[in-house]
């Protein structure tokens, strides 16, 4: 480039100075002609606006060369100072010249040399986090996953069965710390482990935008559930989190619970398909009562019984903010269920509370009914498949009957049959709560077998009175031979014969009964035994 501009400068240069000495060869003819009291430059010799340029077609114009020697000298200056003036003109108009021409190399150099931009040009910003996504799967030796990319625009990202598994959540984790757009996360069932959760923490952590994720069926372990406690201790966005079967135990439940006390800002926290027992259900009766923020409490499918169902439901009582707790599927058993009943007396928030299959007696069932009498608030019960028996089902009912302020509207005894003592109340119940909805197993009287009004033998003796037919009639005349004897299919043959109405099934077990030794062969005195004593 440097070159080219050394070249530009020699081939316009020459003509500039071939015009500029015209231009001095004329002036001085002016001065001469001046001294003899001309006062202008002869016209024989025009002078041009413009001096003729080499590159481009361009001209370079002559600042002030139009006007007369005369004119563009100034007053009062001698005859030496107007000599010395064309030189300086000269000098300045090469310097213009040559600085135009710089300037438009300059520009050339600029439009041509873009390979020297692209070393300086700088990394755009990604707040999506495609391309630190890529690398950190680089890094961490996993495909990139093409779905993440296609959605990291989305305000929700669903990620159900992908098996990332530790390392692939490692890579996730990267670009979602400063994702801008996702709001809902579902990485449900990619078995990302306890490092996988521990990443997926930590991202928690420092992004503010995540509101709703979905960690379920991962395999977090104890260090997994350590990582979600310490990020819910600092986390202020997150309103709901699933951390259902991930095999956490007491030792895990320590620190969800200890972040349940201290964080009032999750709302729906899913801990069902776990291996929670008593301890867990100490500590996390514990953080209950405490809680200000959660509203919606899932704990089904663990191994809550005795003492730590008791201090869960103690909790559940002390709490005046959940509306939503699943128990259902764990052993809460006779006292569990006391301790339920006990905590309903005071708690007027809960709206649906689901203890199904918790192993509830009768006398628990009825026990935990006298709560009802006093509850007001509860609209939905589910107790199905709890071996309370009828008797347990009508106390339940008989609870709401002395409540005239109950708000319940869903009753669920599923599986579990009544009798005609339970229906006879819910009809009386149905006129204080018309709105009340109950689902059971069925009354206990609809499978009682009933008695066929008639059977074959009736029907045949029955036949025989209409026909007028003695019985002695009737053998002689299927017994051919006269041995009061005949084969079953003789006797059959003979049924047929008179029009008896009878089915083919119906048919043989008569012939069943009349042969009770099954040797192919009616005996007339039994045939006449049996219809005697029908």
């Amino acid at each position: 480039m440097v070159v080219g501009k050394k070249l530009v400068k020699e081939s316009v240069l020459p003509s500039v100075l071939e015009d500029n000495d015209a231009e001095l060869e004329s002036e001085s003819n002016g001065e001469s002609d001046n001294l003899r009291g001309i006062g202008s430059r002869p016209t024989s010799i025009p002078l041009k606006a413009f001096s003729r340029g080499s590159i481009d077609n361009k001209t370079v114009p002559r600042s002030g060369r139009s006007q007369s020697p005369a004119q563009s000298r100034s007053p009062g200056l001698g005859v030496d100072e107007q000599e010395d003036e064309p030189t300086e003109q000269v000098d300045l108009l090469q310097s213009q010249t040559s600085t135009t021409l710089d300037k438009e190399a300059d520009n050339a150099e600029e439009e041509w040399d873009t390979d020297l931009e692209l070393e300086d040009m700088r990394e755009t910003y990604d707040p999506t986090g495609q391309t630190r996504y890529k690398a950190a799967c680089k890094m961490f030796g996993v495909v990139p996953v093409s779905y993440f990319l296609r959605h990291l625009h989305d305000t929700e990202l669903i990620m159900m069965h992908h098996g990332l598994g530790p390392q692939g959540a490692k890579a996730l984790a990267v670009p979602l710390v400063t994702n801008t757009s996702i709001l809902k996360i579902n990485l449900r069932d990619n078995w990302i482990e306890e490092l996988g959760g521990a990443a997926i923490a930590e991202m928690l952590t420092e992004n503010c935008y995540i509101t709703d994720i979905d960690l379920s069926e991962n395999k977090l372990g104890g260090k997994g559930a350590q990582a979600i406690g310490n990020m819910l201790l600092e986390n202020t966005t997150l309103v709901s989190i699933n951390l259902s079967g991930n095999g956490f135990d007491d030792h895990a439940a320590k620190h969800l619970a200890d972040a349940l006390v201290s964080n009032q800002k999750v709302e729906v926290l899913d801990l069902s398909h776990n291996r929670m027992g008593d301890g867990a259900g100490e500590m996390l009766g514990n953080a209950i009562a405490e809680n200000t923020g959660m509203k919606t409490f899932n704990l089904s499918w663990n191994s809550l019984r005795g003492r730590g169902s008791i201090t869960l439901a103690r909790g559940l009582g002390a709490n005046i903010f959940l509306r939503v707790i699943d128990l259902s599927y764990n052993g809460f058993g006779k006292d569990g269920a006391v301790a339920l009943g006990e905590a309903l007396k005071v708690n007027n928030v809960l709206e649906e509370l689901n203890i199904g299959n918790c192993r509830i007696p009768p006398e628990g069932a009825v026990r935990f009914a006298m709560g009802l009498k006093e509850n007001k608030t509860l609209k939905t019960l589910i107790m199905s498949r709890n071996p309370m028996q009828s008797a347990g089902c009508y106390g339940i009912l008989k609870s709401m009957q002395g409540n005239p302020e109950s708000a319940i509207e869903s009753l669920d005894f599923s599986d579990i049959t009544v009798n005609k003592d339970f229906d006879d109340l819910y009809s009386a119940i149905k006129e204080m709560f018309p709105n009340l909805q109950v689902k059971h197993g069925g009354n206990a009287d609809m499978f009682r077998k009933t008695k066929a009004k008639t059977d074959p033998l009736s029907k045949l003796k029955e036949h025989m009175n209409k026909s007028n037919l003695k019985l002695e009639d009737f053998f002689e005349t299927v017994d051919e031979d006269k041995s009061a004897l005949v084969t079953r299919a003789e006797f059959q043959q003979g049924l047929m014969a008179m029009g008896l109405p009878l089915s083919q099934d119906e048919l043989q077990l008569l012939m069943d009964d009349f042969d009770k030794d099954n040797n192919g062969e009616i005996d007339f005195r039994e045939f006449n035994t049996l219809l005697m004593k029908v």
